[in-house]
């Protein structure tokens, strides 16, 4: 029988999971805001990552990491990945910021709908993880989604396919490296940060930069930095303490956050595209039952063993 403390870790883990999604669902509006005061995607890039690098450090510093980053930094292999994972996240946010300015926000929401297949497709082609039947049929509906899609918008949706696989490549790298999610977040923000920082200074030189421009736009681009990273340490700090299963339920409040964001603002919703959503839709369905059905065995499973054990 589980402890008052350990429930209430339990409840307090599931609510930052959930403001984490949240956050993660609202900040299209956020750098939509930030685009429409002219700023450029490589400009709003280069200030959301320089800018991730005090809040990043905050984080480690109250998590007592320091130790971990001067460690890491002290390891070429382990460097060589975050470099990797530093481009993989670099490509999928200059993507997601480039998509929510220009009013394509329904793009990037079936890209994060498809992420949790896709990463479960790179679990069995890397890591020889085993997909059940349920599994399998929600990855072949998200590909029947994903041409539908195409059909709506006459090509393939390069911005959803970005999105999905670059965060999960980012995934992927990021269990190869032996170091927590906010020394990790740190060390890629310092990676980036240099030639964001030049970029940054060559644009102000050039008279085309936007911090200076005024003290609403400087806030915007400041604020970029910890509406980055503030969710990704909640996200890490939940994941920990609350079964996978919860968190494969959670992943869908962002993109659905984002979705009706898009629909509110007028993106076009044309048949093709309810039909690529609607197998989208019955895809994560899927997905969620077979996690729902996992979670169950496990349950299961473990309550025989405390039986027995008494």
């Amino acid at each position: 029988m589980s402890s008052p403390k350990a429930s209430g870790d339990s409840r307090l883990a599931l609510s930052a999971g959930v403001v984490c999604f949240f956050i993660w669902g609202f900040v299209p509006l956020a750098f939509q805001a930030i685009g429409k005061l002219g700023v450029g995607p490589w400009e709003t890039l280069s200030q959301r990552i320089v800018w991730s690098v005090p809040a990043a450090t905050v984080f480690v510093l109250l998590a007592g990491q320091y130790r971990q980053v001067l460690s890491v930094l002290r390891q070429p292999k382990v460097l060589a990945w975050l470099a990797l994972s530093s481009l993989l996240i670099a490509i999928n946010w200059v993507v997601f910021i480039s998509a929510v300015t220009s009013g394509r926000l329904l793009e990037t929401s079936l890209g994060y709908y498809i992420n949790p297949l896709v990463n479960m497709a790179a679990g069995a082609l890397i890591f020889r993880e085993k997909i059940d039947r349920i599994g399998l049929v929600a990855i072949g509906l998200a590909l029947v989604g994903v041409v539908f899609q195409a059909v709506a918008l006459g090509h393939l949706p390069w911005i959803s396919l970005i999105l999905a696989f670059s965060f999960a490549g980012y995934g992927v790298v990021r269990k190869q490296v032996a170091a927590d999610a906010q020394t990790g977040l740190l060390v890629e923000c310092l990676i980036l940060g240099l030639p964001s920082l030049a970029f940054i200074v060559w644009l102000q030189g050039q008279g085309q930069g936007h911090f200076t421009q005024d003290v609403p736009t400087a806030l915007w681009l400041i604020a970029s930095g910890p509406i980055t990273a503030v969710p990704l340490v909640l996200f890490s700090w939940a994941a920990r303490r609350i079964p996978l299963s919860a968190i494969g339920f959670l992943q869908f409040l962002a993109p659905t956050i984002s979705f009706v964001i898009g629909l509110t603002q007028g993106e076009a919703f044309t048949t093709a595209r309810a039909i690529s959503f609607g197998f989208i839709w019955c895809g994560a369905a899927v997905f969620l039952y077979g996690a729902w059905r996992r979670s169950r065995t496990v349950l299961r499973a473990q309550i025989v063993a405390e039986a027995a054990a008494e």
